[in-house]
C-alpha cells in the first residue's frame, strides 16, 4: 500500500503550530532559579596545559598539510568533483561535515586553523590597530560574499578555480592576521572563524579556565551575551539568512522569480548579489523590529538595542536547525567517496562509490528543522528570564521574537520541502 504523501502547506502550518506550542509550553517554567540551574548544570574535565601545547603543535602541521594537499589536488588532481580530494575535503568533509562537530560537540577550529597557524609561525612585524569602528562588520560582509561566490560560481565543482580561491583566501588571512593579529583578525575580520565561534556555543562541550565544561546542549547561549554589539547581531542574522541563501535559490520558486527579471535585462550575477544583500536585510529589520515590538510589549526600559542584542543567540539553533538539515544528506553520500579519495589524493581510483540514502531520510531534516527551532524557543526564554524581573514580564517580551521565529520555522520548513532545481544562469 501507497503512502499519501503530506501536503506541503500541511508540513510549513504543522512546524509553525509545533514552534508555538513551545514557546506555550515553555512559557510554563516562570521560577528564576530553575531556569538558571538548567543552564548552569556542568561537568568539568581539567587538561593539562603540557598535553595541550603538544597535541595543538602536531594538529597545526597536519592542518597545514591538509591545505597543502588542498591546493595541489585542486590544481594538478582530477577534474571529476566526485573523484576530486580538493572538492571532498572543503565541501563535504569541512563545509558539511566537520561545521556539524562544532554545533554537536565543540568548537576545535582554533586548534585546526592552518591559517592561524601559518600566521603564528611567520616572523612577528609591528602591528597596526585595527580600527575599532569596524568591529564584526568585515566578517559579515565576508562571510555573504564567499555564500554569494559559492553561488553563483562553479567553485564547488571546479577543482582548479577552488584551489585559487583557497589560495586567495590563504594570502588575505595571513597577511591581515600578520598586519594585526591573529586574535584580533580570527576575532572580528575572518568569517569562517566567526562561523564557528558562533556555532559552537550550542555545543555541549565548552572550554573554561579550568578545562572543558559539558553542559547541556545550547544552554551555553544562555550564560554568553552579545550585549550591545549590533555588528555581531547582524553576524548572526547574516549567518541565519546565509543558510537559507543556499537553499532558496534551489528551488522552483526562485528559477521562476529569475528568469524574467534577467530577461528584461538585470544581469544574473547582480540579481544574486542584490537577493543576497535584500534578504540579509530583510532578516535583519524583521528582528530589530521584533526587538522594538518587545520592549512595548515587555513594557521595559531597556532599550531596543540592548534587546536586540541580548536575544541574538537564540537564533543560532535555528541557523543550525537548518545547516544539518541542508547538508547531512549531501555528507552522507559523499562520505565513501571522501574515504575513498582521502587514502589516494593524488590517484584516486576512477569509479568511486556514493551512498543512496533511503526513502525515509527525506523526513530527518523537517525534524532537525524544527529541534532547532524548539531549542531557540527555550534559549529566548531562559534569555528572558535572566534579563527581566518577576513571570509575566519576561513572557510578554518574547512574544514578537516568538512571531519572528515562527516565520523564520515557515520559511526554513517551505526551502526544505522544495524539490531541489539547480540555479539559473550560473
Amino acid at each position: 500500500m501507497t503512502a499519501t504523501p503530506v501536503p506541503t502547506w500541511l508540513t510549513i502550518l504543522t512546524g509553525g503550530v509545533i514552534v508555538g506550542a513551545s514557546f506555550l509550553f515553555t512559557s510554563l517554567m516562570t521560577d528564576h532559579a530553575a531556569i538558571r540551574a538548567i543552564n548552569g548544570w556542568r561537568v568539568l574535565v581539567p587538561t593539562p596545559q603540557a598535553t595541550q601545547t603538544a597535541v595543538r603543535w602536531l594538529v597545526r602541521g597536519i592542518s597545514i598539510g591538509v591545505l597543502l594537499i588542498i591546493i595541489v589536488t585542486g590544481l594538478t588532481g582530477p577534474r571529476t568533483p566526485t573523484s576530486n580530494f580538493a572538492i571532498l575535503v572543503v565541501w563535504a568533509g569541512w563545509w558539511a561535515g566537520y561545521t556539524m562537530t562544532v554545533y554537536l560537540i565543540g568548537n576545535t577550529w582554533p586548534l585546526i586553523n592552518p591559517w592561524r597557524a601559518l600566521a603564528e609561525i611567520l616572523p612577528s612585524i609591528r602591528q597596526r590597530p585595527y580600527p575599532a569602528w569596524l568591529g564584526a562588520w568585515p566578517s559579515v560582509a565576508g562571510l555573504l560574499a564567499l555564500v554569494w561566490l559559492e553561488v553563483i560560481s562553479p567553485v564547488a565543482e571546479d577543482p582548479s578555480l577552488l584551489a585559487f580561491l583557497v589560495i586567495g583566501y590563504s594570502l588575505i588571512t595571513v597577511a591581515g592576521a600578520t598586519v594585526y593579529g591573529t586574535d584580533t583578525w580570527f576575532r572580528w575580520v575572518d568569517p569562517i572563524s566567526g562561523v564557528f565561534r558562533w556555532y559552537s556555543r550550542l555545543a555541549p562541550f565548552q572550554r573554561t579556565e579550568n578545562g572543558i565544561a559539558f553542559k547541556l546542549p545550547s544552554t551555553a547561549l544562555a550564560e554568553r551575551r552579545v550585549a550591545e554589539r549590533t555588528d555581531e547581531t547582524a553576524f548572526i542574522i547574516a549567518l541565519l539568512w546565509t543558510t537559507t541563501y543556499d537553499g532558496f535559490v534551489s528551488t522552483p520558486f526562485w528559477t521562476d522569480l529569475a528568469r524574467p527579471i534577467v530577461r528584461i535585462g538585470v544581469p544574473p550575477l547582480l540579481l544574486y548579489f542584490l537577493t543576497i544583500l535584500g534578504g540579509f536585510g530583510f532578516f535583519f529589520f524583521v528582528y530589530r523590529r521584533a526587538a522594538q515590538r518587545a520592549r512595548k510589549t515587555g513594557r521595559t526600559y531597556v532599550t531596543p538595542r540592548f534587546i536586540e542584542g541580548w536575544f541574538a543567540p537564540s537564533l543560532l539553533p535555528i541557523a543550525a536547525g537548518y545547516h544539518i538539515a541542508h547538508f547531512l544528506g549531501y555528507f552522507l553520500t559523499l562520505t565513501p567517496a571522501l574515504l575513498t579519495v582521502s587514502t589516494h589524493p593524488n590517484s584516486p581510483p576512477s569509479n568511486v562509490q556514493i551512498l543512496v540514502l533511503p526513502d525515509w531520510f527525506a523526513t530527518l531534516p523537517l525534524l532537525f528543522v524544527l529541534l532547532g527551532h524548539v531549542l531557540a524557543i527555550w534559549i529566548a526564554h531562559a534569555l528572558s528570564f535572566d534579563l527581566f524581573p518577576g513571570k509575566l514580564k519576561p513572557i510578554q517580551c518574547q512574544y514578537p521574537f516568538i512571531i519572528v521565529m515562527i516565520f523564520y520555522t515557515m520559511t526554513s520548513l517551505w526551502v526544505v520541502t522544495q524539490p531541489f532545481t539547480p540555479p539559473p544562469y550560473v
